[in-house]
């Protein structure tokens, strides 16, 4: 009987060496997944900061842009104002010299045409 007693405790010493084994490579797997979770959070803040950092630097570019693209439309805007009042201004010089007998009536008419197809 000692033989068989022998040999079933072997055989559990065995078993349990066999677990042991088993949970210190499930602990060092368990260490290697927190482990590589940690990196991966770290990465992620990175890449999210980076991220944010590219966001705010396109909509900086976006705003200057629009207002560049603004100040040339009111620019033009004024433009368009100004010689729009600067046409009228000939119109009545072009007016007064054909009343006056410098210019004809046709010449009047051909100036005034050019004049309001620019305004």
């Amino acid at each position: 009987m000692t033989k068989k007693g022998g040999y079933i405790e072997k055989l559990l010493k065995k078993a349990d060496k066999a677990l042991q084994e088993g949970v210190k490579k499930a602990d060092e797997v368990l260490d290697n997944a927190v482990e590589l979770g940690v990196m991966t959070a770290k990465q992620a803040s990175k890449t999210s900061k980076e991220l944010r950092n590219q966001a705010k630097r396109e909509r900086e570019a976006l705003q200057k842009r629009g207002i560049e693209k603004i100040t040339k439309g009111i620019t033009a805007a004024k433009n368009v104002t100004s010689n729009t009042q600067e046409d009228l201004e000939i119109l009545k010089k072009l007016g007064k010299l054909r009343t006056n007998g410098i210019i004809t009536e046709k010449e009047f008419q051909t100036k005034k045409k050019k004049i309001l197809d620019r305004i």
